[in-house]
């Protein structure tokens, strides 16, 4: 008959406890780890619309100064024929009222 040793446990119990304690310690880290970068993602998803809800609105663009340059231009050219005899009074009011868009 074998005689069990009492006191300490032998190489199998000593190697299953550490197998239990490494599976625990693994487990918990895990679900800290995850709470930690859960709680982040949330602190920057925070800030992130923080940001979004006090950013300044974007200017408008200037309105562009050419077309209005370019319908003097037209009107001083036409003013020019009319004076020079080239259009009658009559065609430089439609010329004129062409270009207005009136």
């Amino acid at each position: 008959m074998m005689r069990r040793r009492m006191g300490r446990p032998g190489l199998v119990g000593t190697m299953a406890r550490t197998a239990v304690i490494a599976g625990t310690a693994t487990a918990v880290s895990g679900g800290v780890a995850r709470r930690q970068q859960a709680k982040a993602q949330q602190a920057a998803d925070a800030q992130a619309y923080q940001e979004q809800q006090y950013a300044e609105p974007a200017p408008a663009p200037a309105p562009a100064a050419a077309p209005e340059q370019d319908t003097i231009t037209q009107l001083k050219e036409l003013a020019a024929l009319k004076d020079q005899g080239i259009l009658t009074e009559e065609e430089f009011a439609a010329q004129k009222a062409k270009i207005l868009g009136a």
